[in-house]
């Protein structure tokens, strides 16, 4: 497991789903010969029928994009005068219902939905908002914190604020800003001096310097950090990873090891959630829906290939022994099986 992220040899040249933002890698792409009438329809008979038709809600929405979903649920609205939302709330029940109200949500509303989900009712559920922020692109950061604005009327920043504290909360709000450098150029000698820093701040210290691990590793571009990652690891003859897991603990360790973990493959860190989310006593649906629905038409192929990489099984096969029912259904058809 832990060999993934201590191999730093071929990281330079890799894609990174932080700064590439193209659909190639996704699983689900636009139906040619779309009609969004027709699809509305066929939802309309499926839900309002006697005993509701859950193959043709599986069916339609899983085989369509998300902007394709859009114009499905206006023609619904426009044909019965009721969101498609409401409909499938009131049809459909649990995990299934959540994934099915998922996957027409758009993106950057659905991460919102995610966020308030986790800083919402009894305790802050930190993982979320780790995964969140350490996964996602600039672009996508500001598009969760303008819908947030949006549905709720208040910065998210500010409500962030109020839930977080301490080192892990400085992390989050740098991240939150959206404000990481977007330059390819690498500059080598920069990276060294980075490095050196982190070296001094931790491991050649007797106590840590958070600030420094915090300020580079927020600030600094994809391909900045990669090269800093290989010269931490000439230098100390260690991972920076293993060098934040020694120095560090509690929830500014797991975020700082997030975003190494992102820097070096979004996708392997998904896979590896994903592992976690269906290990041990009991499947945290939540995590599967929104890491397999936002990633549908982003990396979910490469989540699956990473996946058997690390764990030597399908997420295919993993989603379709840990659940069960159209929950299961709907998940395996998004996912579909490999390669296909």
């Amino acid at each position: 497991m832990s060999s993934v992220w201590n191999d730093l040899d071929l990281l330079l040249e890799s894609p990174s789903s932080l700064t590439v933002t193209s659909t190639a890698r996704g699983t689900i792409k636009e139906k040619p010969g779309f009609t969004p009438g027709e699809d509305a329809a066929a939802l309309r008979k499926a839900i309002e029928g006697i005993g509701t038709t859950e193959k043709t809600l599986i069916d339609i929405l899983t085989q369509r994009s998300n902007a394709q979903r859009q114009l499905i649920s206006k023609a619904y609205q426009d044909a019965t005068g009721k969101t498609l939302c409401d409909d499938l709330e009131g049809d459909t029940h649990g995990d299934f219902e959540d994934v099915l109200v998922a996957l027409i949500t758009p993106p950057a509303k659905f991460d919102c939905q995610e966020f308030i989900r986790a800083i919402k009712g009894a305790g802050t559920t930190e993982s979320v908002l780790i995964e969140l922020f350490a996964s996602r692109s600039n672009h996508q950061i500001k598009a969760m914190c303008d819908a947030y604005l949006a549905e709720t009327g208040k910065p998210l920043i500010q409500d962030l604020k109020s839930e977080v504290s301490g080192d892990f909360e400085k992390t989050l709000l740098i991240l939150a800003e959206g404000k990481r450098d977007e330059s390819t150029n690498v500059d080598v000698a920069k990276a060294k001096v980075d490095a050196k820093i982190l070296y001094e701040a931790g491991e050649k210290k007797w106590g840590t310097d958070e600030s420094k691990f915090i300020d580079i590793l927020c600030h600094r571009s994809v391909p900045q950090l990669r090269q800093t990652l290989v010269e931490y690891k000439s230098l100390s003859g260690k991972t920076l990873q293993e060098s934040i897991e020694g120095e560090m603990s509690g929830r500014l360790e797991d975020i700082l090891v997030a975003i190494v973990k992102c820097v070096k493959s979004v996708p392997a860190y998904l896979a590896e959630r994903l592992y976690k989310s269906m290990k041990g006593a009991g499947t945290t649906e939540s995590t599967l829906t929104r890491i397999i629905v936002s990633r549908s038409e982003i990396d979910l192929q490469d989540i699956k290939t990473e996946y058997k990489k690390l764990f030597g099984c399908s997420l295919y096969s993993s989603i379709e022994s840990e659940v069960s029912g159209d929950f299961c259904q709907t998940l395996l058809k998004i996912c579909g099986e490999d390669g296909k």
